[in-house]
């Protein structure tokens, strides 16, 4: 027997908002966790006074089920650890681990011998495997969503090459997905519940930058590109942004474009970041990372976060999911 999203981590909307960094504060995850799905605050590169800040607002914000996003390969495995020690010592039970991309094998067991639950996002079968029979709940990350991207894959391909192999594992899909309709064809894929981004980039709760919210909303999946010249802080990776005339042209001179606070802490922007801009930042916000997946054709406007969960509530498996 398998079980939804829902019932895996006590929700009562099978829906996960992702964990992005410097968008997804403790503001934008609260909301929606007490709108009954599961927020989740983006950690990214936050250690010492400055994660415990905002897992203190996490935690004030919200008594129901919520995460905390983390980077492996991001932040190494030194970092993470300190990353994951503080939230497993700073937060109460009802808080889960978020990892995007897959950690170390030590990493799972830490996770749930502390009885908390894990969710990983993927992009490829492999490392789905591997992390559902290690516990976690398996996030599928298609290519059509936006931000950096774990693999080659579609996502509802991926989906149903994960469900083949995994059949009573709970497998969540991601990328592209902005409308209820949407949704619905996850699920048919095999998904026990999805994960959205770009949808809560434009929530009055997120922190992204008015003109990033704009940008969003007037787009359509036509306006993004995969690219990788935002690779400042974050190598490697390709990533699907809003096409700009960074993308359009990535040899500029990658000097600083702008400024931005992060916890109290001033930093300069340069082109070609990795990061984006927050209600925090000045500058030429419109060369920088806008990061935004093909669901923007069906994200038009900008809304509450609980406004977005209701919207996909009635679509979603929940509690009456028991399927073989």
């Amino acid at each position: 027997m398998r079980s939804s999203l829902a019932e895996v981590l006590g929700l009562e909307v099978g829906l996960l908002q992702s964990g992005m960094g410097g968008v997804a504060g403790a503001e934008l995850a609260c909301a929606v966790s007490n709108a009954g799905a599961g927020g989740c605050v983006g950690g990214y590169k936050l250690v010492d006074e400055a994660l415990s800040a905002i897992l203190d607002r996490l935690t004030t914000g919200t008594d129901r089920p919520v995460g905390v996003n983390l980077i492996p390969e991001v932040v190494g495995p030194e970092e993470l650890d300190r990353q994951l020690a503080q939230v497993l010592a700073e937060t109460p039970q009802n808080v889960y681990v978020s990892l995007f991309g897959m950690p170390d094998d030590a990493v799972f067991e830490r996770v749930v011998a502390a009885g908390r639950h894990l969710v990983v996002q993927v992009g490829t079968v492999e490392d789905g495997v591997h992390a559902a029979e290690r516990g976690a709940v398996v996030v599928a990350q298609g290519i059509e969503a936006g931000g950096h991207l774990l693999g080659t894959s579609q996502r509802d391909d991926l989906v149903a090459a994960l469900r083949e192999r995994l059949p009573e594992a709970c497998i969540v899909a991601s990328g592209g997905i902005g409308s209820p309709a949407e949704a619905e064809r996850a699920v048919a894929a095999g998904a026990d519940g999805v994960l959205l981004g770009t949808a809560f980039v434009v929530a009055h709760e997120s922190r992204a930058h008015s003109q990033f919210k704009s940008a969003v909303t007037a787009a359509d999946e036509t306006d993004t590109v995969i690219t990788d010249v935002y690779e400042i802080g974050w190598t490697g990776r390709r990533h699907r942004v809003l096409a700009t005339a960074v993308t359009a042209d990535p040899d500029q001179p990658k000097k600083f474009i702008g400024k931005t606070v992060v916890e109290g802490k001033p930093y300069l922007v340069p082109r070609f970041s990795s990061a984006v801009p927050t209600t925090a930042t000045t500058g030429r916000i419109e060369e920088m990372a806008l990061y935004c997946g093909q669901s923007c054709s069906a994200v038009s406007q900008e809304t509450s976060a609980a406004d977005v969960v209701a919207g996909f509530a009635s679509v979603l498996p929940g509690a009456e999911l028991a399927s073989n």
